[in-house]
């Protein structure tokens, strides 16, 4: 048991002190080394504006559009003739959801009935208020 924590201690010292050296390993760069690396990256145009992080610039949206705006008007009249937009507002996904309830079967209800019927004789139904049987075993009567 000493032995164990004698060497768990060493083994921690090692990973304490070994941070240290690596740390140390490369030389600091100086204040006028600095100066003189960033001087050299804004002549060669490499430093970004203030304010904007590294690839800031590079993953920006072109700003100004390749149409007019007449254009753009002309292209969304367009669309909304041919349904090709979605309706605004959140309203938009609800009334969305209630056309596709809408729609229903394309059974009428005496089909269904006469469908459930036949399910009931032939012992393919759940019997109400049993669980539903995952095993691929008829339910029981």
């Amino acid at each position: 048991m000493k032995t164990k924590l004698a060497l768990g201690a060493v083994v921690a010292a090692m990973a304490v002190f070994s941070q240290g050296v690596f740390a140390q390993a490369s030389a600091p760069v100086t204040r006028a080394e600095r100066k003189a690396e960033t001087s050299a990256a804004n002549k060669a145009g490499k430093l970004s504006p203030a304010g904007e992080g590294p690839g800031a610039m590079a993953s920006a949206p072109p700003k100004a559009s390749d149409k007019t705006r007449m254009e753009r008007k002309d292209t969304a009249k367009s669309d909304i003739k041919t349904g090709a937009t979605k309706p605004a507002g959140e309203g938009a996904e609800l009334k969305n959801d209630k056309a596709d309830k809408a729609k229903g079967s394309d059974k009428t209800r005496m089909e269904r009935k006469d469908q459930t019927k036949a399910d009931i004789k032939a012992g393919a139904t759940q019997p109400a208020g049993e669980a539903a049987n995952p095993i691929a075993v008829p339910p029981k009567k």
